[in-house]
C-alpha cells in the first residue's frame, strides 16, 4: 500500500489537490468515504481534537473504528487534524500522548498545531512530534501562521484580515521552519480563515475567503515541500484550484460538509438521511469545485 506521504508528494508535483473531509459526526465518515470511492478520487479522512472535544466524533479512537469499517484504501487514508499545542481556547494541551495514541491505532498522517506559540517554541514542538513520525514512518504535518476562526470570539472584519495580512505565513520564517523542524507538510496562512466552531457562530455562513496567490507562490518557493490549505470550505473556486498549481497539495474541508449534515438534522431528516446530503456535497466538491474526478491513478 502507498503511503500517505508518497500520494500527498505525488499530488503535489501534478498540481492536484488531496482533499481532506473532517469527521465531527460519525456517521459523515462512510458517506465521505462512499463518495471519494464513487468519483474515483484519492482523499484523506480526518479528525481534528475539537471535533471530539466540542462535537460528536467521540474520540480519535472512534473515528478511527468507523473508517476502517468502511475504509477503501484504493481512495482513502486517515489523518489526524489540528492538535494543538495550545487550542483555541487558549489551553495548554498535553499533545504527545494524542498523537501516540494515534499512530498506534493507525493513523497514517499527523498534524501538530504549535501556530499560537512564538516561532521558537514552534518549532521545538514541531520537531518533537517530526522525530516522532519519522520513526512510526508517518508523515507529519505543522502550521505556521494563524488561520482564524477558530476562537470564541467572531472573526474581525474579513476585509481588514485582508488588507493588513494579519496571521499571514511569513516565507523567511517558513523556510527556517521547514528546515530546523523537518516538517513533511506545512498548513499557511494567506488569506483563508477556518469556518467558527464556538455555539454561537457554527451554523453562520462562512465568509468568501480570497487567497494571497502571490504570497503563496513565495511560501512555496521558500519551503520546497507540499503546503496545506486549511478553511478550505468557502473559498472562491478559482482560487483553490490555482492554489493547487501553486504548491497547495491538500485543501481541507470541514465547515462546508459539517454544516450540510446538521442542517439535515435541523429539517428533521435521521442521520442516515443527513449522511446521504454529505455524500451528495463530496462528490460535487469534488466533481465541480476540485475537478480531482479520477484522480486515483495520478497520485
Amino acid at each position: 500500500m502507498k503511503d500517505t506521504g508518497a500520494i500527498v508528494r505525488s499530488a503535489w508535483e501534478a498540481g492536484i489537490g488531496v482533499p481532506a473531509f473532517n469527521v465531527p459526526h460519525l456517521p459523515m465518515a462512510r458517506a465521505i468515504i462512499r463518495a471519494v470511492a464513487d468519483e474515483d478520487s484519492f482523499a484523506l479522512v480526518e479528525v481534528a481534537r475539537l471535533e471530539w472535544e466540542k462535537f460528536s466524533s467521540r474520540s480519535l479512537e472512534a473515528v478511527a473504528e468507523e473508517f476502517h469499517r468502511w475504509a477503501d484504501f484504493d481512495h482513502v487514508r486517515l489523518h489526524l487534524d489540528h492538535v494543538p499545542a495550545v487550542d483555541e481556547d487558549d489551553r495548554e494541551v498535553d499533545y504527545l500522548p494524542i498523537i501516540s495514541r494515534a499512530i498506534d491505532i493507525g493513523f497514517q498522517s499527523v498534524m501538530i498545531d504549535g501556530s499560537r506559540l512564538p516561532l521558537a517554541r514552534n518549532i521545538e514542538v514541531t520537531l518533537e512530534v517530526a522525530e516522532v513520525t519519522r520513526e512510526a514512518g508517518i508523515p507529519c504535518e505543522a502550521e505556521l501562521g494563524v488561520v482564524l476562526g477558530h476562537e470564541e470570539v467572531p472573526l474581525p472584519a474579513y476585509e481588514e484580515l485582508l488588507r493588513t495580512g494579519r496571521g499571514f505565513t511569513d516565507p523567511e520564517e517558513a523556510s527556517q521552519f521547514v528546515r530546523e523542524t523537518g516538517c513533511d507538510w506545512l498548513s499557511v496562512a494567506f488569506g483563508n480563515v477556518h469556518g467558527p466552531v464556538a455555539m454561537a457562530f457554527r451554523d453562520r455562513k462562512k465568509v468568501e475567503a480570497r487567497l494571497d496567490l502571490v504570497r503563496l507562490e513565495a511560501l512555496a518557493e521558500a519551503t520546497g515541500i507540499p503546503l496545506v490549505l486549511h478553511g478550505g470550505s468557502g473559498i472562491r473556486d478559482e482560487d483553490v484550484r490555482r492554489a493547487f498549481t501553486r504548491g497547495v497539495a491538500k485543501i481541507n474541508v470541514a465547515t462546508e460538509i459539517r454544516q450540510v449534515y446538521e442542517a439535515a438534522l435541523g429539517r428533521g431528516e435521521n442521520e442516515e438521511g443527513a449522511a446521504e446530503q454529505v455524500y451528495r456535497r463530496v462528490r460535487s466538491l469534488i466533481r465541480e469545485t476540485y475537478r480531482v474526478s479520477g484522480s486515483r491513478g495520478k497520485v
